[in-house]
């Protein structure tokens, strides 16, 4: 059985006792986490495909470790202005093994949630801006 869950921004297909490397979880090494977000199941030829999420599907996994990315460099120049900038970034990661791929009624009681390390978003109107004021003729 597979899943494609969604932490992070980004999108990964996960089955059971697959390592994965997401973006940093608030959860130490050991704990187990469940991702709630799962886009898509499927075992064999029978797939679900949620719109937007399947209903009561859960993925758990244990945490690793945590670790940093290998640094990237980022590099400006500008010909001919005597202009160079650089700068390196090294992105903080979370390695999970994932330890089951459930349905409905999926056994994956954790502690600690991968959601609820992401704030929620409240219901709030956007702001609009007022249309310019022109001189008038």
């Amino acid at each position: 059985m597979f899943a494609i869950i969604k932490t992070g921004g980004k999108q990964y297909k996960v089955a059971a006792n697959d390592i994965i490397r997401v973006e940093k979880l608030e959860a130490s090494a050991g704990d187990t986490v469940e991702f709630a977000d799962v886009l898509m199941m499927g075992q064999g030829s029978s797939v679900k495909i949620g719109a937007p999420l399947v209903a009561n599907a859960k993925v758990a996994g244990t945490v690793l470790e945590q670790i940093r990315d290998d640094k990237v460099i980022i590099f400006k120049k500008n010909r001919r202005h005597n202009y160079r900038r650089k700068n390196g970034h090294r992105q903080y990661l979370t390695v999970v093994r994932i330890t089951d791929v459930g349905g409905e009624g999926a056994k994956a009681a954790s502690p600690k949630k991968a959601e609820a390390a992401a704030p929620a978003k409240e219901n709030v109107a956007p702001k609009t801006k007022a249309a310019p004021q022109g001189k008038e003729k």
